[in-house]
């Protein structure tokens, strides 16, 4: 009987008292505590740089998922298959919940308190395309994929409600190119990589538990240098498309950010920008031409059809939020 790796915990000495599945892992509960098993994919030079940086922010008073070291003193452990796992620190709590607008401010604070020790100031392999490149490339991917579509024909909804759309929001890609050209950009990136700034990579409310008295976050695997600000802008965007753009809940949002860390005027312009490029109409928009099947979801068009119908609202929220810096 396939065991999703139980049987690695002997390589830790230890076993668990009972386990349960989560999202593509086991939570297991032990005689160390509750602890997640996950099957490993990535980079083993990148895990111990994780780890590095996991271990920091726990020695500075935040919940992570650090990992534990099998018996011989590695991060990952083998089963009898030679499938490799890891194991990690894990805490009892819910995911943020979305509808909840204490969840969602516990989150954004939560965000600000581990950006502030989110630094390692080292010469670091691990960063991020600079904006101006994924901004400029994922527009010439709208204009391939409009290409494509004319070419062949619009036969389903999804295509015929992507030409009928594509120039309005390519206009936005291309005004936040220009917008982020002319900006200070190259100076917040140039000081985030001088002072070793890391971002989460994925921060979501998937990615954050939260108990009675303490606020945990995991799943640091897409961390990278970069700009803080872009997982503040990634939280945001997220829950913003669930509110319709809610202009007031995406300011209570940046107060609640602001507080724990400054937010400065050029971060401010920087999230204006963000705010301006139509990325989750790109998201779609590749993930058609990248799977290229004859049948396409109806969930995928329904989200295609929502973020159109959300274009003039969408298309108003970057100047009404930021317009003037407020702090």
């Amino acid at each position: 009987m396939y065991d999703y790796g139980l049987s690695t915990l002997t390589q830790y000495g230890m076993e668990a008292k009972s386990s349960s599945r989560t999202r593509g892992a086991l939570v297991c509960r032990t005689d160390q505590g509750l602890l997640i098993l996950r099957e490993f994919h990535g980079s083993e030079k990148k895990l111990l740089f994780q780890q590095e940086l996991l271990k920091k922010l726990s020695q500075e008073g935040c919940l992570v998922d650090t990992f534990l070291e099998n018996q011989e003193g590695s991060l990952v452990t083998r089963d009898k298959d030679n499938i490799p796992y890891t194991l990690q620190k894990w805490y009892e709590g819910r995911e943020c919940d979305t509808k909840s607008r204490e969840d969602i401010a516990r989150s954004v604070q939560t965000l600000a308190k581990i950006h502030k020790s989110m630094n390692m100031p080292v010469e670091a392999p691990y960063v991020v395309r600079p904006l101006t490149e994924e901004y400029a490339r994922h527009n010439r991917e709208i204009r391939k994929i409009r290409k494509f579509i004319r070419q062949k024909g619009a036969s389903v909804t999804f295509e015929k409600a992507f030409l009928g759309s594509v120039q309005r929001f390519l206009e936005k890609g291309e005004k936040a190119l220009e917008m982020l050209s002319r900006s200070d950009y190259e100076k917040l990136l140039d000081k985030a990589r001088k002072e070793g700034a890391l971002c989460h990579g994925e921060y979501n409310q998937h990615n954050v538990l939260l108990g009675r008295n303490q606020t945990a976050v995991t799943n640091f695997g897409h961390f990278g240098f970069d700009v803080q600000i872009s997982d503040l802008y990634c939280f945001m965007r997220k829950i913003l498309e669930k509110y319709n753009w809610d202009v007031s809940l995406a300011l209570k949002m940046l107060e609640q950010y602001h507080k724990v860390r400054p937010i400065s005027p050029e971060e401010w312009e920087n999230l204006k920008i963000r705010f301006t490029y139509p990325e989750k109409y790109w998201k779609l928009a590749n993930y058609y031409i990248s799977h290229r099947k004859a049948w396409i979801s109806g969930k995928n068009t329904e989200k295609l059809e929502k973020v159109i119908g959300q274009l003039e609202i969408w298309g108003d929220f970057p100047e009404k939020c930021f317009g003037k810096y407020p702090f």
